[in-house]
């Protein structure tokens, strides 16, 4: 089989398109044949060693996939031979065969393509367990979205507004932010042209909004979290920007606030049955057409290094896939 192997930590400069062994199943686990594979933002930093996992080399990218069943392991039950599936894999995505857990691999509806289906996982599982087990978002709140364009940020436009919030999409430029609206966003603000603590004020009529939906961190954090309401919440997400930033206390107090912490990943491991309900849900709704999960770019798997340069170009508005 194909893989796409990081073969030194140089970022995409350091991926190569190797043949490798098929991998075969064990207890509790099945093997899928690859149709495509969604690269998200982690891939920028797991394949520098900057990521909080740095798994040995040589490793491949794309923490979740999509494709078809074709053996399975002693003790799995409910899963079987030819049937289409997704899996969230935390690395390893990019090659034409991969193996996954039984309990992070979930059956897809017909009517959604592979396409569609691999990039879920990440962008999607993370806004539901955000906004609905960690947020308890309610019908009515205005959530403000952060890197709003990318694939995190979209997957969180469009589940805040499935669970009844009002919508601020905040992203770079009025093209990303079109995207946004697009996408279900009810308004816009660009933090290149506006200065966001002020943007979110008059957005709500001084208020300030009920939740921040951080994907970008950096600079970007403390203006976000100035532009909160009275004990509203902000979810820590991610760190596009690159920098970790560092916040002030006492705005927490000012506020009395909430800091939710969004560690989706290890989320799945301590509770993957309700990481797989979340993803039943999400499913379901793509395949009612309630969510329209937007694919940015979509190359064969010998462009894994261009793929990932797109990411880290911040070019990206939803999901960059590579397929088979």
């Amino acid at each position: 089989m194909r893989a796409a192997l990081c073969k030194s930590l140089n970022g995409p400069d350091g991926i190569v398109v190797e043949d490798l062994p098929a991998p075969v199943p064990g207890p509790g686990e099945v093997r899928l044949r690859v149709r495509a594979a969604a690269l998200n933002f982690l891939d920028t930093l797991i394949t520098r060693g900057r990521y909080q996992h740095k798994p040995d080399l040589p490793f491949s990218q794309g923490a979740e996939v999509a494709g078809e069943i074709d053996e399975v392991g002693d003790g799995v039950e409910g899963l079987v031979v030819g049937q289409r599936a997704c899996a969230y894999l935390s690395w390893g995505g990019a090659r034409e065969q991969v193996i996954a857990r039984v309990e992070h691999v979930i059956p897809v509806p017909e009517g959604i393509s592979d396409i569609v289906a691999a990039g879920v996982n990440v962008t999607y599982g993370t806004a539901m367990h955000g906004l609905k087990d960690r947020g308890r978002l309610q019908t009515g709140e205005t959530v403000a979205v952060l890197g709003a364009a990318g694939g995190a940020g979209l997957a969180a436009v469009e589940v805040a507004k499935r669970l009844g919030a009002k919508v601020i999409a905040v992203a770079s430029s009025s093209q990303k932010l079109e995207v946004c609206r697009q996408h279900g966003a009810d308004l816009l603000l660009n933090y290149a042209t506006t200065d966001l603590k002020q943007g979110l004020r008059d957005l709500t009529g001084g208020r300030g909004v009920d939740v921040v939906y951080d994907c970008v961190g950096g600079d970007h954090s403390e203006p976000a979290l100035r532009g909160l309401a009275w004990m509203g919440r902000y979810f820590v997400v991610g760190f596009a920007a690159g920098a970790i930033p560092r916040i002030p206390l006492n705005l927490v107090l000012l506020k009395s606030c909430d800091v939710v912490g969004v560690l989706w990943g290890e989320s799945t491991r301590r509770n993957p049955q309700q990481h797989r309900s979340n993803m039943q849900t999400v499913l379901d709704w793509i395949a009612a057409g309630e969510l329209k999960p937007h694919t940015h770019a979509v190359l064969p798997l010998t462009d894994t290094a261009e793929a990932i340069r797109m990411l880290d170009r911040r070019e990206a508005a939803g999901k960059v896939i590579v397929t088979m």
